[in-house]
């Protein structure tokens, strides 16, 4: 294992452990607690609880909590804190494109938890993330993804939506992640308590895992109007083959799959998507941060602004969303500077087919 000083998705400055080499983060799966689907990932530390008593789960306090401060007395008082911090200009003109086969649009930019939103009672970490998500929806933003693979994140997501205005914005998308058949409606049924939503907007197969299983449940699922569209995720380019033959084989509303300006090995797997009526979310746009080691101190070129790019994360991000198959992206970040810019990748013009080429060459180049 090596250690990166850039984030999961957004290049920030927290150190995350990572592969050395090509394996799939994803994929190196922690223990499951055989009665319930959970991993040790997912409840944060140690084997999962028994499912009726999640509500009551207290993690313990990290160092940066007071004693008269805990978690639940930090999310009740964080309105007034956040009533202060300055908003985005851009919600008005954020770009949407169609989700799903109803001719639903969502914003282009949406947002990622993994490793970014796995954090535990510090108020200050807290308060962090609840100013991102203030300033998501306050730009226009739409679309979070989480799974139960993230660890506390999808717990987070649940403290603290509440208190954030965020009315008729919010899709809510999630995943099945378990090798065991019968304890992947447990495992739903624990998301969406945490989130606490009525329903799921989008329900994926995590990385294809046991797909011909969770897709009977998924689609019980959205014939109940628990979810309302469903598909299958894979990421890191691996799995292209069998995503293919899924996407041929069922009836579908969203691919999710990796694809960025180092990564472009998707494509063919995007265009039968767009051609079979998917609607495709695209993670891993930063190719895990990595972009922005490969770019450095370097400037942005002097053209970029043709496309009304005005830092690097726009440049990426605005290479991904102008693919004409993609509906959103969903880059990870802890910090609210990092998704400002993030966000404004939604607004202004995108590049067309020829721009798309000079970005991608330019990079290249470097």
């Amino acid at each position: 294992m090596a250690w990166s000083a850039r984030g999961s998705e957004d290049g920030t400055d927290y150190l995350q452990q990572k592969p050395s080499s090509d394996q799939e983060i994803e994929d190196i799966s922690p223990p499951f607690d055989v009665a319930t689907g959970a991993s040790a990932y997912t409840m944060g530390r140690g084997s999962a609880p028994a499912a009726a008593d999640i509500p009551a789960l207290n993690f313990p306090p990290r160092r940066g909590v007071s004693a008269g401060m805990d978690r639940r007395r930090f999310v009740s008082l964080a309105p007034a804190w956040a009533a202060s911090r300055p908003l985005p200009a851009q919600a008005a003109s954020a770009a949407r494109h169609r989700l799903g086969r109803l001719g639903e649009t969502v914003p282009v930019v949406g947002l990622g938890t993994w490793l970014t939103f796995d954090v535990g009672d510090d108020a200050d970490e807290v308060a962090q993330r609840r100013e991102v998500l203030r300033r998501f929806f306050a730009a226009g933003g739409g679309l979070i993804d989480s799974s139960p693979m993230y660890g506390r994140a999808e717990r987070l997501l649940g403290e603290l939506l509440p208190s954030v205005p965020h009315a008729g914005r919010l899709v809510a998308e999630s995943k099945v992640w378990t090798p065991f058949d019968a304890l992947g409606p447990g495992q739903l049924e624990r998301s969406l308590r945490l989130w606490g939503q009525p329903r799921f907007d989008v329900l994926l197969v995590h990385n294809l895992l046991n797909w011909r299983a969770h897709l009977k449940t998924l689609r019980r699922w959205q014939e109940e109007g628990r979810v309302r569209y469903i598909g299958v995720s894979t990421s890191h380019g691996r799995k292209h083959d069998e995503a293919e033959r899924v996407l041929r084989s069922e009836r579908l509303d969203v691919l999710q799959i990796t694809y960025n300006l180092a990564d472009t090995r998707a494509e063919a797997l995007m265009a039968l998507a767009a051609d079979r009526g998917l609607a495709v979310v695209i993670n891993r746009p930063f190719d895990g941060g990595d972009l922005f080691d490969r770019v450095g101190r370097r400037p942005v070129p002097p053209w970029a602004v043709e496309f009304d790019c005005a830092n690097w994360a726009q440049y990426f991000l605005k290479w991904v969303v102008s693919h004409p198959a993609v509906s959103c992206a969903i880059p990870a970040t802890r910090r609210p500077e990092h998704l400002d810019e993030n966000m404004g990748a939604a607004v202004g013009r995108l590049p067309d087919a020829e721009g798309r080429r000079r970005m991608q060459s330019h990079l290249a180049a470097l």
